[in-house]
């Protein structure tokens, strides 16, 4: 066994942030999703990862549509709503009908 001895105090302190560009980047999915599904009302998930990632070049964010479907009950339930499109089969999401 080998004992190596360490001087932690020497390092730079962790740092304690508030998670800004987390949030960031969160309130900005949050608002892209928001601001199509505003202007086109009935898209389904799939349309609103392709506007994301080809048109606004949001690619690193590793969109699927799997995701934006779990994102939106979650984080956006307050503002949209969705129903079965019996036609495809397949979510769609629209403006909640109080605003």
């Amino acid at each position: 066994m080998i004992w190596v001895d360490c001087d932690f105090w020497l390092m730079s302190p962790p740092t304690i942030g508030k998670g800004t560009q987390k949030k960031a980047r969160l309130q900005r999915l949050k608002d892209e999703i928001k601001r199509f599904v505003f202007a086109n009302p009935g898209c389904s998930a799939q349309t609103i990862v392709a506007h994301l990632t080809h048109d606004k070049k949001l690619k690193n964010h590793g969109l699927t549509p799997r995701k934006v479907g779990f994102f939106i009950p979650r984080h956006l339930k307050a503002q949209l709503t969705w129903w079965q499109d019996h036609v495809a089969g397949r979510r769609v999401y629209g403006p909640e009908d109080s605003e």
